[in-house]
């Protein structure tokens, strides 16, 4: 181990090394790392450089040749060094060749010998490593196909070739100028033999991807695996295609084949042709492996396989194709689906447009067509160029991106109305008709598509049944016959709605939904007014009370024929039985009545699910439905029935201020009052009551689906019994299970145990191995928890050791206290099953060591002393046969025997040992046994001789059977660890993640097939700026408090931090032992990192898959060899070192980051970290059996062997170019990249883009750009803040095969995977687990909600892709994937065994700013036309799940906050105007009937408890009762309802303000460590107008209530009543400073008030950010408002507040009874006045330089008569002090009316030249808003022990695991030393 460390330690410097290296100082490597793009593209400048490292040791002048021959090139290449970098790489190449100059100690250098050194050099290393041998060597592997194990071979052949063939590129260039009678001659002849040698392993050197196509790799087994060879000879080249021009060229060594054909006719990308075929390889391979084919000599590609391909990938085309196509051959379908793919792969922004791409290749296919008929291959016409050459992407990609991109500049950044530009699916549904084919081919650059834009009810039957007191007649019914003429109105105004709204879009629709919506306008506007005229006329019926009713008659006859059509239309659209009978009429009378009750799009038909399905969700809403009406009618509305009527027939009420409408109305405001707030909880309860039964539901579904059978670490240690079946029957595949034991199949149960338990060995050792390697456990833990093989000999189940230990010393126990028999203490000890276990192995194993050291007499007497214990308990005379008492000295002895033999074999030990055996003998015999045994021993006279000839044990042999030897170190270990195991292991998340694995296995999941027939996938991770792997810098950083990462985390992960030391073999010596050497202080790195939101963390979690994945092949034992022995052994020693199991996890795995910047990043500190980061993670648990293999003296190849093989990084890289004009050009391209065997950044594939790809929102585009790189037939999307786990990762091939599940009508398109952040995270995992179950299940609703969501990759490329990118509209991308795969067809599942890992440590402002964004994109939803699609086509009830559980969700959290203010301004105005109390003193209803109905529904709805039901449900399942009330009291404890309450005010602002005014924005949430303190200013602006300023409204609201309301209890009441209201308040004021860490500390608080007031009072100015003045804040606060009709609507909003004013002035003392008008008239004077003399105070000197004195004495004198005046009034007049309060309640709600007013119409008042004073008084409602909050904080910052408190509560889970965390918050530097490494 010592020698594997060491190794390590030199790998892990090297690394480090060339990581540190920069600038000039960089050696030849380093400068090789830094060559520019614009270089390498055409030459090898990068692979000189490196070569003249390799050499420099062995030949420093030949080193010199080639950097100088490196400069030359780059000299050449760009003389002028316009690109960009390549001034400063000449620059440091000269540097580092003048090194080299002065290394030669000022002797001359002969450059004219260059040549014959060079040429000298090249045969002498040759000769030196063997080129011939090898070369042949490679040949007859070749032939034989068998390949050398020896890994360090192909390392050095590697090595050799890159450095031959950069010897030969520069030898080659010189030789130009050498004389050709020498030397030149020479190499001229070797290049000749060169060119024409076919047999060179130069193929190592070609870049490629997967699959090595371009050349043959020895080093990559993917090219000889029989389904890779197959698909590779069914796309070659034959004689029945049409000939190639003979000057056509084929890249690399590989036969020409149908992508040739396809780039020379088409002018396909070379990069693009060559990224298509391994893609369509790939695709061929693995549906070939799916088939199960044996395998042939010459494996050819079955049809079935090309068919399945083939139906995949163009099942888009298929259904949008004008006509069926003839039957095709294998060779057709093969073109087709590589020129879909080709078409693809280039589209560029274009693959948003599906049903683009499907015209395109309509077209294209028949070109194709026409040319493969013909012997001879040309040009596609569509294709050419002016001057005569083909380019796809010029001609018909760039003509179709040029017009996107110009409508994607008429957006104006996201601020223009989506009616005034069109987005990608206006482009896309140009081709969803038959008139896209005006668009010809080639495509009409005048065509109108490629034009570029110019510049530019249920409530009222309720009602009705409860005012006709619950009687069920006929009059009754005529009433309830009213929903007929609301139904048609309702219709109508829908169709109004229609037209007003898709006005914008009357020029880019087509014609006949245009012609739908007037036909619909027409149709409803006609029945709507013959339904009304004829209801009224049975209304005048019924007043006249006519016998004979002819108009009911009639009504009834029209309703019923219109609800029976209605009703057979939906049965036969909607209900799933009779859709098909739809589907097949084709009558024009049905087609008519059909399209205008549902309108026909491409996509959305057939929106059906099986009748099972549709039943359940039927059911399901009926129920909700049920208890929705009888709450509604029996808590809601029948309870204010009567006092209605009564308020009604009250005669005339007097006012106490002046009334202008309910005098003469019947009290008309007083009766919506008392309603409006019944009405608002009517239309929104229904999401209440869906809340609580899809809380009961799912939980019901949650316990069906057996999750949380396992919660805790005892559940564990009870049942791990039954875990290795469990794993066996789920988890491993059939090929595993017939392998090891098929000779020795057994059907008893016992060795059915050992079989399974044999299976899960290797399984579960590895998940340990990987909790050890992330630091979870400790050594000692990974030592119990590791399981044996159970492979051995010995016939008993070998159990974990946490499971065993200490019950042998219990089992004793019980022996010593036995006075009983056999029997009954076998009895007891089998009460523990666990100490059975023990018991036995014990038993059977110390018989197998001692049988397996000695020998002769020894062996005879252990087989004696068995043989008698055997009949002993045979017989159940054990108690007798043995003493027990003695069994403890037994043992002690043999334990010290195991003790030695643990160790090395020495002479000394081996003399030790033997004495132990004698030793043991001795108290067996003598102590252990009856005296009758002991005689028969001692009197046997072969042991009697042996004994006294002194032969008997005097020598052993030492264990060297790895069995033996595994056996002697678990007894050891079984008998010696006293400790009990019971809270093995420790650590929380350790436990959590076992106790969820092993849940799973009892779960319902496909069966697990072989690596080789599952399905394959991707891995696709979006990267923008994140962090990618702390620095050193970055972790000991310390922030204003003093406090770093690494100090936060050590505090937050003691546990963790202890095991890391331990791992890398440190003591707790501090930091400073860090700075000792490299490799620690790099491991240090990767811990801190692993534990934030790092994209470290993400491909370490991902890589997982790769890992299990070469676990599960290797244990499958496939080779390519023919004749392969199946060893019993399930040893996994090498797994990640097995040629097949790495190219068979390769062929089924790939991931993919896509970096958006890595292009202007690539040459500073982001590449060297992701070359670290790909290298790094795997190399560690392997590198103790690799050193084994070979001796590490390179570390490059040491990366390049073992890293992450599978991690690709695609980026978009952008090359600038000078025009002649001076203009600087842009050329972009998408790249591939991925590290080489050096460790450097190797391209793949580089493919040219027509333009910049962001076009609309940053994260598709930048998930669009890089799918092209995707390979398989799912893909995974993962966030940068998302993790995975090994245990996980063995579950993705069951996850994989759902896709091929029965879940309905359809397939599944993706599947849901639970992820899992106190009070965020619970809510998100009660959300993302049982929300989403009931979706999934019975609901059929379930969208795309995020990540780590698994897509059927075929399907959603070919439809547009995983995402939309529209701006502003798709801002939620994530969820379109959801409406775009459901509206196609799609079908979405949900599963829960299987789980990823979710980012944490989130603060209330990134939760904050995320569920902003969240709402804000529902906001944008509303618009969207996806969701207008699924509510139009979906059935009613579905229609119903789909709303409230999308954009109905935010709809009903804004309804939640509007009851409360439509309840408050009812209660409002019943205050000020009188009515409360004289209503309840004459009737004695209000107050108590009335509004204790409304008030307590109000409060419930408020308090949100409805919305911590399913988390409590999920609780209750998933922790238990008793853990559940726990959790939910503590979480009450930690103010979790403070939390909620604040979350629904965030929400309902976003969503209000994007539903108002648009414009939804990506709000960045960050993803650091939430370790500062949260500024008072930055916290006031976030929630100053989201939370704040709507606060204040509802205090001044439950004031006026108070002041001037009457209720019957009085004030004390009412604040009873309104509890919840004032918890409001509280809850939307101060949580930003109650979740902000040090948020009442008195230091903090002084500081917080100077940097609020500086805020407040800088002016700011042009760039000035409004994080820094106060008038810059402001101004970025009214950006929303753009739009005429956002102001229309702020207006109305706004003239609320003028209600304030209004009803103050007339409760005045100063007033009396007086209600006439002139009374508010004269307060507006008053205002006028208050708002003058607050200009005489605020008017600023600066603009008075020359009347400052006058100034000051104006303001002197009305200070004093202001005083003078106030006193005299009060003194004088009926004017009290309270009313002089009063007066300051009307104005400021006034004054904030006046202000939004004036930001409304910022135009006109800036026109008036009054906006600086509206700044001004803007800024003095902030600088008071800002002081009433700031007050009680720093009030409560007086007591010290509030800040204490305050700590507990935010990091009582931290102190609950006895943290430090006041030391955190304090900053308490004198515990931390200053250290720095």
């Amino acid at each position: 181990m010592a020698r594997v460390y060491d190794n390590w330690e030199r790998l892990v410097g090297a690394v480090l090394r060339s990581e540190q290296r920069g600038g000039h100082q960089r050696t030849p490597s380093g400068i090789a790392g830094a060559v520019p793009d614009s270089l390498q593209r055409t030459t090898n400048i990068n692979a000189i450089l490196q070569a003249a490292d390799e050499i420099q040791s062995e030949d420093p002048n030949v080193a010199r040749i080639l950097c100088e021959q490196a400069y030359t090139m780059a000299q050449n290449l760009d003389p002028n060094s316009d690109g960009r970098g390549v001034l400063q790489f000449k620059t440091g190449l000269m540097s580092v060749i003048k090194q080299k100059l002065a290394k030669k100690d000022g002797g001359r250098i002969d450059r004219n010998r260059d040549i014959e050194r060079l040429w000298e050099f090249y045969h002498q290393y040759k000769r030196q490593h063997r080129v011939d041998d090898i070369q042949k060597e490679e040949q007859k592997w070749r032939e034989s196909g068998n390949f050398s194990s020896n890994i360090g071979e192909f390392s050095e052949m590697k090595k050799v070739f890159a450095t031959l063939r950069a010897l030969v590129e520069v030898m080659e260039a010189l030789s130009k100028d050498a004389a050709p009678d020498g030397v030149g001659r020479l190499i001229m002849e070797e290049l000749r033999r060169i060119k024409k040698s076919d047999a060179t392993i130069s193929g190592e050197l070609i870049p490629y991807n997967i699959v090595p196509l371009e050349a043959p790799s020895l080093t990559n087994a993917i090219g000889y695996f029989p389904e890779v060879r197959g698909a590779i000879s069914a796309i070659r080249y034959n004689e029945q295609f049409p000939r190639l021009p003979a000057d056509f060229e084929v890249s690399g060594q590989r036969d020409l084949d149908m992508f040739d054909l396809l780039e020379y006719v088409f002018g396909f990308q070379k990069d693009n042709i060559r990224n298509q075929r391994e893609h369509l390889i790939l695709a061929l391979a693995n549906a070939q492996s799916r088939l199960g084919i044996p395998v042939e000599a010459d494996p050819k590609l079955d049809g079935r396989a090309v068919t399945d391909v083939f139906l995949k990938v163009l099942d888009n085309y298929i259904k949008c194709r004008p006509a069926d196509t003839p039957p095709i051959n294998k060779d057709r379908k093969l073109f087709l689906v590589s020129l879909y793919f080709c078409i693809w792969g280039e589209a560029a922004n274009a693959r948003f447009l599906p049903e683009c791409i499907c015209y395109i290749f309509h077209h294209m296919a028949r070109e194709l067509d026409a040319i493969l008929d013909h012997g001879e291959a040309t040009h596609a016409a569509s294709c050419i160029r002016e001057n005569g050459s083909v380019s796809f992407l010029e001609q018909i990609i760039c003509p179709i991106y040029e017009t996107l991109a110009e409508e994607a500049s008429r957006n104006n950044n996201g601020k223009a109305a989506h009616s005034e530009w069109r987005n990608y699916d206006d482009f896309n549904e140009y081709f969803w008709s038959p008139a896209c084919f005006e668009l010809s081919w080639p495509m009409k650059k005048d065509s109108s598509f490629l034009l570029k834009p110019k510049p530019k009810k249920g409530k009222r039957a309720l009602s009705i049944v409860a005012f006709n007191d619950g009687k069920l007649n006929l009059k009754t019914f005529k009433k309830v016959l009213s929903v007929g003429p609301t139904f048609a109105i309702m219709n109508f105004l829908e169709s109004c709605l229609d037209v007003l709204l898709t006005f914008g879009a009357y020029t880019t629709a087509r014609g006949m939904a245009i012609s739908r919506l007037v036909i619909r306008f027409f149709w409803w506007g006609l029945s709507s007014a013959f339904v009304l005229y004829v209801y009224l006329k049975l209304l005048e019926e019924m007043n006249t009370n006519a016998s004979d009713s002819v108009y009911f008659r009639i009504y009834v006859l029209v309703l019923g024929v219109y609800a029976g059509f209605r009703m057979v239309l939906a049965l036969l659209l909607k209900f799933p039985s009779c859709h098909r009978i739809s589907e097949m009429s084709d009558h024009p009378f049905f087609q008519f009545f059909k399209w205008i009750y549902e309108e026909r799009y491409f996509v959305g038909r057939g929106l059906v699910e099986r009748t099972s399905d549709y039943i359940s969700y039927v059911f399901y809403w009926l129920v909700i439905f049920a208890c929705k009406f009888t709450f509604a009618y029996f808590l809601q509305i029948k309870p204010l029935v009567e006092p209605t009527r009564i308020i009604i027939n009250l005669p005339r009420l007097r006012y106490s201020w002046h009334d202008l409408i309910s005098k003469n109305n019947n009290n008309a405001l007083t009766i919506a009052s008392l309603w409006a707030p019944v009405v608002a909880i009517y239309l929104m309860d229904i999401h209440i009551w869906y809340t609580l039964l899809s809380a009961i539901y799912g939980a019901v579904m949650g316990a069906r689906a057996r999750l949380g059978e396992i919660r805790s670490v005892e559940m564990v240690h009870k049942r791990f019994e039954s875990f290795p079946e469990a794993f066996v029957k789920n988890l491993v595949s059939p090929q595993i299970k017939k392998i090891p034991f098929e000779a020795q199949a057994s059907e008893t149960s016992h060795d059915n145990n050992k079989a399974y338990a044999a299976m899960f060995s290797p399984f579960w050792n590895e998940i340990i191995k990987s909790l050890r390697e992330e630091d979870f456990i400790s050594n000692r833990e990974m030592d119990l928890l590791s399981m044996p093989s159970n492979t051995g000999s010995l016939k008993l189940v070998q159990w974990p050791l946490f499971l065993l230990s200490s019950k042998i010393l219990l089992a004793i126990d019980l022996a010593l206290d036995c006075k009983d028999t056999q029997a009954d203490l076998w009895s007891r000890i089998c009460k523990d099953e666990y100490m059975a276990y023990a018991v036995q192995e014990c038993y059977s194993s110390i018989e197998k060591i001692l049988h397996s050291l000695v020998d002769g007499e020894g062996r005879l007497w252990v087989e004696r002393i068995f043989r008698e214990i055997n009949s002993s308990i045979s017989e159940g005379s054990l108690v007798i046969t043995l003493s027990l008492k003695k069994l403890p000295v037994v043992l002690s002895r043999f334990t010290a025997l195991t003790g030695l033999l643990t160790r090395d074999p020495t002479p000394e030990l081996a003399k030790g040992a033997a004495k132990a055996v004698y030793d043991f003998y001795d108290v067996v015999t003598h102590e252990l046994l009856s005296s009758d045994l002991r005689e028969q021993l001692d009197t046997w006279h072969i042991l009697l001789r042996a004994r006294n000839e002194g032969r008997l044990f005097s020598r052993i042999e030492w264990p060297k059977d790895p069995d033996i030897k595994e056996q002697v170190k678990r007894l050891h270990l079984l008998l010696t660890v006293k400790d009990s195991a019971a809270n093995i292991p420790k650590n929380l998340e350790a436990r959590r993640r076992l106790e969820f694995f092993t849940n799973s296995l009892f779960m319902d999941m496909p069966q697990a097939k072989p690596v080789c027939e599952m399905m394959p996938f991707c891995v696709f991770t979006p990267y923008y700026s994140e962090t990618v792997l702390y620095s050193n810098s970055e972790l000991r950083v310390e922030n204003e408090d003093g406090i770093s990462i690494l100090f936060y985390l050590q505090k937050i992960f003691p546990d963790e931090w202890e095991n890391f030391l331990e791992r890398i073999g440190h003591g707790d010596g501090g930091d400073a032992e860090f700075q000792e050497t490299s490799t620690s202080a790099l491991e240090l790195r990767f811990w801190a990192s692993y534990r934030g939101q790092t994209l470290a963390r993400t491909v370490r979690g991902m890589m997982y898959y790769r890992r299990a994945l070469m676990l599960q092949s290797y244990l499958e034992r496939r080779s390519l060899e023919e004749d392969v022995s199946y060893h019993t052994s399930f040893t996994t020693q090498g797994f990640q070192l097995s040629r097949e199991a790495r190219a068979q996890a390769d062929i089924k795995f790939t991931y993919v980051v896509s970096c958006q910047i890595y292009g202007q990043q690539s040459s500073g500190k982001l590449q060297r970290q992701l070359i670290l980061l790909c290298c790094y993670r795997v190399l560690y648990p392997v590198l103790s059996s690799f050193v084994t293999l070979i001796e590490i003296n390179d570390c490059n190849f040491v990366i390049g062997t073992i890293m992450n093989e599978a991690l690709r990084v695609a980026f978009i890289h952008v090359e600038e170019s000078g025009a002649a004009d001076g203009k600087v050009t842009k050329e972009f391209y998408s790249k591939l990249v991925k590290a080489d065997e050096h460790g450097k950044d190797q391209e793949i594939f580089s493919i040219k883009l027509p333009g910049d790809p962001k076009l609309g929102e940053g994260k598709p585009e930048n998930q669009n750009h890089a799918i092209i790189f995707t390979r398989g037939e799912a893909v995974q999307t993962i966030d940068m803040n998302q993790d995975n786990y090994l245990e996980e990762a063995m579950k993705m091939r069951n996850l994989l095969e759902e896709f091929r599940g029965n879940h309905g009508l359809r397939p599944p398109q993706f599947l849901d995977v639970s992820s899992l952040a106190w009070f965020m995270s619970n809510q998100e995992t009660s959300f993302v687990t049982l929300g989403q179950r009931v979706l999934a299940k019975p609901l059929k609703v379930r969208m795309h909600y995020g990540h780590p969501d698994v897509f059927d990759r075929i399907f959603h490329v070919t439809r547009g892709g995983i995402s939309k990118a529209s701006r502003v509209i798709n801002i939620s991308e994530d969820i379109y994937a959801g409406f775009n795969s459901t509206l196609r067809q799609g079908n979405i599942t949900h599963h829960e065994y299987i789980q990823v890992g979710k980012g944490r440590d989130v603060g209330l402002n990134q939760i904050a700013l995320f569920e902003g964004k969240v709402a804000g994109g529902n906001g944008e939803q509303v618009l969207s036309r996806d969701v207008y699609r699924l509510g139009q086509l979906f059935d009613f009830f579905r229609m119903l799940s789909f709303f409230f559980t999308t954009v109905g969700y935010y709809v009903c959290t804004m309804m939640t906050v509007l009851t409360i203010y439509v309840f408050l301004y009812g209660r409002a105005y019943l205050a000020f105007s009188g009515l409360d109390k004289g209503i309840s003193r004459e009737a004695k209803l209000l107050g108590n009937t009335a509004f204790d109905a409304a008030l307590n529904a109000q409060f419930l709805v408020q308090i949100g408890v409805f919305t911590a039901v399913p988390m409590i449900m999920g609780f209750i399942l998933e922790l238990g009762l008793l853990q559940a009330v726990f959790s939910f009291i503590t979480m009450q404890l930690q103010l979790c309802s403070v939390f909620f309450t604040f979350s629904l005010g965030t929400r309902t602002h976003y969503f209000g303000r994007t539903i108002l005014h648009g414009g939804a924005k990506y709000r960045a949430t960050g993803r650091g460590f939430v370790v500062r303190h949260i500024k008072f200013a930055e916290n006031y602006r976030l929630y100053s107008r989201s939370h704040f300023v709507k606060a204040l409204e509802v205090a001044l609201l439950l004031i006026v209530c108070i002041a001037y309301g009457y209720s019957e209890g009085g004030a004390v009441s009412f604040i009873l009543l309104t509890i919840s209201s004032w918890f409001l308040v509280i809850s939307w004021l101060f949580a930003p400073y109650i979740f902000n860490p040090s948020g009442f500390e008195w230091q903090k608080t002084v500081e917080d008030f100077d940097d609020w007031t500086n805020w407040l009072m800088y002016k700011g100015g042009v760039g000035v950010k409004g994080d820094n003045s106060w008038e810059s804040w402001w101004d970025e606060e009214q950006m929303h408002i753009q739009t005429l009709r956002g102001r229309i609507l702020e207006t109305i909003l706004s003239l609320r507040f003028i209600m304030f004013q209004y009803g103050i002035v007339y409760k005045l003392h100063a007033t009396g009874d007086d209600t006439s008008i002139a009374v508010y008239g004269f307060s507006w004077v008053v205002l006028v006045g208050i708002v003058l003399i607050f200009k005489i105070f605020t008017f600023s000197p600066k603009k008075s330089t020359n009347f400052q004195l006058m100034l000051r004495f104006i303001q002197g004198a009305t200070a004093i008569g202001l005083i003078v005046a106030l006193c005299l009034v009060v003194l004088f007049t009926s004017l009290t002090v309270a009313d002089l309060f009063a007066s300051v309640l009307a104005f400021i709600p006034t004054g904030w009316l006046i202000l939004s007013l004036a930001i409304t119409w910022k135009k006109i008042v800036r026109s008036l030249g009054l906006w600086e004073s509206v700044k001004e008084f803007a800024r003095m409602y902030d600088a008071g808003m800002g002081i009433l909050i700031f007050a009680p904080i720093a009030v409560l910052s007086w007591f010290p022990f509030v800040s204490t408190f305050q700590s507990r509560l935010l990091f009582n889970q931290a102190f609950s695991r006895g943290l430090e965390i006041s030391l955190i918050l304090a900053g308490n530097k004198a515990n931390v030393e200053a250290n720095s490494f």
